[in-house]
């Protein structure tokens, strides 16, 4: 078989080459977002949002304050402090409410969506230009057919996750 890999000539011998290092090896490559220089940031503060909003589902904020909190250990390699972090992450939830989205051809509620607002305020202590204090909306729709209590455990979390995305992305991946 080597005497067949010898013979072979030009393109074919190159084809032949690159083949083999690529069954040989592999590279991988993970982007997570962030682009923190960590010879400056060390540590992020990140504070529980409470609820401030007049509708309230219990388990809602707890489900927002551990998703964000993951969202930064799991893409970030910042050490999560109680106090005095170079970074810090603080706000509350400030509403949760549902609407109809559209009307059937009956004249009834055919789709309804339900909203969640957080506002958030971040302090980057090696470089207060990018400090902010901004809000995130995340939305998610249901079925009018459908109660509230049957969807929305699902809907809360596709909503903690967009927004808790929103923040990474707004805070450390600078996009």
């Amino acid at each position: 078989m080597l005497k067949r890999f010898i013979r072979l000539q030009g393109a074919g011998f190159a084809c032949a080459v690159c083949l083999l290092c690529m069954a040989s090896c592999s590279v991988s490559y993970k982007f997570n977002g962030a682009s923190i220089d960590y010879t400056k940031v060390h540590t992020i503060q990140i504070a529980d949002f409470p609820i401030r909003a007049t509708y309230v589902w219990g388990p809602m904020a707890p489900m927002f304050n551990n998703e964000l909190k993951d969202i930064f250990a799991n893409h970030t390699r910042l050490q999560q402090v109680k106090r005095n972090g170079d970074m810090k992450i603080e706000g509350e939830i400030t509403q949760y409410q549902q609407r109809n989205k559209s009307v059937s051809s009956e004249g009834y509620s055919a789709q309804t969506e339900l909203s969640m607002t957080v506002s958030v305020r971040f302090v980057n202590n090696t470089n207060h230009n990018e400090d902010f204090e901004r809000e995130f909306t995340a939305t998610a729709s249901y079925e009018s057919t459908k109660s509230l209590n049957s969807v929305q455990e699902e809907l809360v979390r596709q909503m903690v996750k967009d927004l808790t995305d929103q923040i990474f992305n707004a805070t450390v991946a600078n996009w």
